[in-house]
């Protein structure tokens, strides 16, 4: 994913891929992290085209 830097600057940035993933966690809605390519850290996204999301786990 390209990210232009004036998305990047606006963008909340985690140093980890690991503190990303619990930003994600607590997000109401879907989020992913993904690794930017405009520096060392990770936003995050809620585009999923062209992406595996996993399936629901079934009871």
């Amino acid at each position: 994913m390209n990210t232009r830097l004036a998305i990047c600057l606006r963008k909340a940035r985690y140093p980890t891929a690991a503190a990303a993933h619990l930003a994600a966690a607590d997000a109401t809605i879907t989020l992913r992290p993904y690794r930017c390519d405009r520096g060392d850290h990770y936003h995050l996204t809620s585009r999923t085209k062209g992406k595996r999301v996993p399936r629901p786990a079934s009871p």
